[in-house]
């Protein structure tokens, strides 16, 4: 997603020197982001497996070493140290992007811990999930733009935050609604129910598809048409057909399908606006 947002603003390719400084960055972020969710939950992890198997679902959480800290894998030492150096990669990486970025790499690892925490509290915690998967698209952003428009801003973090709470968050939390029992989750499908989730999963989808269709006002490129029907199109086949199948039938296995499908819904769009950047790179 950070690769789309960049090279939508952008409007061409980066020099190698930025693209991989930005890679390295970017990965590292999601590495460390992902690390810390595992520190500050694993005494609720812990909880689920002793409970029983979690149910393995959707590809990320398909592997049997999924959250080792918890399963006792790996020892909180190791953890620790596992997030600092990726951390601290991240932080480095982002101070020689554009040293305003720190600020957003310590605000995503804030939100993450906050998400963690209201586990137990609320169901409002999904909005924070969308900020905490939206903090690494806007850094890209700023890696580009030192100064984007804010209008432009907000509609880039509407889009970002329906497709994580729609084809992620919900999904992941309707495939975890046993195991969210047990610990107390206080998640939108233990609270609400499957039928206000399959409604909030159908809403904030067609919001991504509908808001999608403006984002070509962010790129320097005359994204068309063509643009606009191939971005729907992928929409339509990652996102909008998995979410009917999780709304008519109810089935964890189709919600597991939704997240896995929506999961390459940024690869897609990746490749649509290279394809178009690519066209209109001088020959």
């Amino acid at each position: 997603m950070p690769g789309f947002v960049a090279l939508l603003w952008l409007g061409h390719l980066p020099s190698w020197r930025l693209l991989l400084l930005s890679l390295l960055t970017a990965a590292s972020g999601y590495i460390a982001v992902y690390a810390l969710n595992d520190l500050v939950g694993a005494k609720v992890d812990r909880a689920k497996f002793a409970g029983g198997d979690i149910n393995a679902g959707y590809a990320v959480e398909a592997t049997g070493m999924r959250h080792p800290l918890a399963q006792g894998l790996l020892s909180m030492r190791d953890a620790v140290a596992w997030f600092v150096f990726w951390f601290t990669l991240t932080l480095v990486g982002a101070f020689l992007l554009r040293p305003v970025l720190v600020l957003v790499v310590v605000a995503a690892a804030g939100l993450e811990v906050i998400y963690c925490v209201l586990l137990k509290l609320t169901y409002w915690r999904t909005l924070v999930s969308g900020l905490v998967k939206s903090a690494g698209p806007l850094a890209a952003v700023f890696v580009v733009r030192a100064h984007p428009p804010l209008p432009l801003l907000l509609l880039l973090l509407a889009w970002l935050m329906c497709w994580e709470i729609g084809g992620q968050n919900i999904p992941a939390d309707w495939n975890d609604v046993e195991e969210d029992k047990r610990v107390g989750a206080q998640t939108i499908p233990v609270v609400w129910g499957l039928r206000v989730a399959g409604t909030l999963v159908a809403v904030t989808i067609t919001l991504t598809l509908v808001l999608s269709m403006f984002l070509p006002w962010m790129s320097p490129l005359r994204l068309g048409t063509l643009y606009r029907v191939s971005s729907a199109a992928a929409g339509v086949f990652l996102l909008v057909l998995p979410a009917l199948r999780l709304v008519r039938g109810h089935d964890s296995r189709a919600a597991a399908k939704l997240f896995d499908r929506a999961s390459y819904y940024p690869l897609a769009q990746l490749a649509i606006v290279s394809f178009f950047v690519l066209l209109h790179r001088p020959l």
